[in-house]
């Protein structure tokens, strides 16, 4: 069963960067890249088993993943 999809809006020239950055990468789409890193970012997370708060460090961390990805 396919699940349920929304609509994220995302500015127009980071998505351009990431169309370039998975052109040749194995990634289907940018979306695929997207829901991957959002995946990985999430999954780190979620496998520390923590109360659900990020600690400095961990956000300190995220915010740099982002800001290395572009989104920051």
């Amino acid at each position: 069963m396919m699940e349920k999809k929304v609509t994220i809006k995302i500015p127009r020239l980071l998505y351009n960067k990431i169309k370039l950055l998975t052109a040749d990468s194995g990634f289907n789409s940018p979306t695929d890249f997207i829901v991957f890193v959002l995946r990985d970012i999430l999954g780190e997370r979620k496998s520390s088993g923590s109360s659900g708060e990020l600690t400095p460090e961990e956000l300190k961390a995220m915010k740099q993943k982002l800001k290395n990805l572009g989104y920051l």
